[in-house]
């Protein structure tokens, strides 16, 4: 969008002031001397010439040319309007647990499924939306860690969702005893340092890629697990207090109920085993609580639901539009056109319209 020329020094017309003072000076005393004739009569019947008809031509291309000099120092602008969109969005990181006990049954729309299966479910619905209660996070960053006995990163910090939902397909309960377990301190501290380097990592990215700008309105980390920490190197409290220097909060959800529990099928019908010991909700209480987050419950799909709604209600993006107005100088046309002006008035002054005193 365009906007009208402007001068960045508009007291410079008042030189223009001076114009009338010159013009009435050249009228009252810069008049020609005088020959006495007897009679004109016969210069009258002559006619008059080129020179004489256009002898004021040279005063009036000076004239001019002080006029587009005074244009040029008023420095005439034109505006030119750009919208800059910034993307104010917070920086995600999933800590996830893949641990043996995500394995467990929970219900997902009145059927039974593994956990680890609705808490992948519900966590794409909280990216990607699902139409209805959930509208998707599309300006946010978004990364995954995994953990069961070892932390590991799943995905880095991206923008790139539909990526992201192909790491998260590949998230599967761990299989082996000797890589079960349950490490939350060194995910915790894991995903912080994930989000401690985020706006280098985004800048190089937008370098990169040249994508739009970008800024990180805050960074939270969303911690699912079953269980209890048995494994790591670091203690949970550890490492939330980690994440809390590094300005992160923690949202802690705790999957199940106080026990988990499988269905084991047999002749006498299904019985529910433990296989667990379940939550520890002190432990993710104290968690939430150092990093000024929340914990919550979710005892099956519709709890789990519900608790993205509110996280997503709490943690909210935006876009924001920056307009401003980029101007273009133009006095160096005016100053050309004067310079032009000057070259053929001097031309003229000394050819056609030259005066022998």
């Amino acid at each position: 969008m365009f906007h009208g020329i402007r001068f960045a020094t508009p007291w410079a017309f008042m030189a223009l002031l001076a114009i009338p003072a010159v013009i009435l000076y050249l009228w009252r005393f810069g008049k020609p001397g005088t020959v006495r004739f007897s009679t004109i009569g016969n210069v009258k019947r002559a006619g008059a010439s080129f020179r004489t008809t256009f002898a004021m031509l040279p005063l009036a291309l000076r004239i001019l040319a002080f006029i587009l000099i005074v244009v040029a120092l008023a420095r005439p602008q034109q505006g030119h309007e750009k919208v800059k969109d910034v993307t104010k969005g917070i920086a995600v990181e999933m800590v996830l647990d893949r641990s043996g006990s995500m394995g467990t049954e929970m219900d997902f729309f009145g059927q039974r499924s593994d956990r680890l299966a609705v808490v992948k479910k519900v966590f794409s619905e909280f990216i990607m939306g699902n139409g209805k209660s959930l509208k998707g996070r599309p300006n946010d960053l978004v990364g995954m860690v995994a953990f069961a006995r070892y932390a590991d990163t799943m995905a880095p910090l991206t923008l790139e969702h539909g990526a992201l939902m192909r790491f998260l397909e590949s998230v599967k309960v761990v299989t082996r005893q000797n890589e079960d377990g349950t490490s939350i301190g060194d995910a915790i501290a894991l995903a912080a340092a994930r989000l401690r380097t985020a706006e280098e990592d985004l800048s190089r990215h937008v370098q990169e890629s040249g994508g739009k700008e970008y800024e990180i309105k805050s960074k939270i980390m969303i911690l699912l697990t079953d269980g209890q920490n048995n494994y790591g190197r670091r203690a949970p409290a550890e490492a939330a207090q980690l994440a809390k220097d590094w300005g992160i909060k923690i949202y802690a959800i705790g999957v199940g109920g106080s026990e988990a529990v499988r269905t084991v099928r047999t002749l006498f019908g299904d019985f529910k085993v433990p296989v667990a010991e379940g939550v520890d909700q002190e432990t993710l209480h104290q968690v939430a609580d150092i990093t000024n987050g929340r914990f919550f419950m979710a005892e099956d799909e519709k709890s789990l639901r519900q608790i993205y709604e509110e996280i997503d209600k709490m943690e909210t993006s935006e876009i924001e539009s920056v307009r401003f107005v980029d101007y273009k100088e133009l006095f160096a046309s005016f100053a050309l056109a004067a310079l032009f002006v000057m070259m053929i008035e001097v031309a003229l002054a000394n050819t056609i319209f030259r005066k022998i005193p």
